[in-house]
């Protein structure tokens, strides 16, 4: 940081971001942080829903992390949760599937399979 005004420009950005966790949600997007998720890339994975999410004004999607998902093996893991349907298990995710997964299954509603752990086993 090298001035007041690019800080004040980064707080800003980071309460955005935190904003898309505080409302009402009817779908949620979990991303295992544990240890192996960040060692394999989840926390750019992280950054890229929260940030797709926001750039396509869905405010129904809520982002958040977890631990130890328990199949390490595929990290990075991503969870989708929608109210009323089963759990989706996203694996060997990336920055860009996860553009993907947000334009095709959270706001189009239809699940990007080839990314799914039935589709990788």
């Amino acid at each position: 940081m090298k001035s007041l005004a690019e800080l004040t420009a980064l707080r800003d950005k980071l309460q955005k971001n935190v904003s898309l966790r505080e409302q009402e949600e009817t779908k949620r997007v979990v991303v295992g942080m544990a240890t192996c998720g960040i060692a394999a890339g989840a926390r750019p994975v992280l950054n890229a829903f929260t940030e797709e999410i926001a750039k396509a004004g869905i405010t129904d999607t809520v982002v958040t992390q977890t631990g130890c998902i328990g199949i390490c093996q595929y990290e990075p893991v991503v969870e989708v949760f929608e109210e009323g349907k089963d759990k989706v298990t996203y694996v060997k995710m990336t920055a860009e599937k996860a553009a993907r997964i947000v334009a095709e299954h959270i706001k189009g509603g239809k699940i990007v399979e080839e990314y799914t752990i039935g589709a990788n086993k």
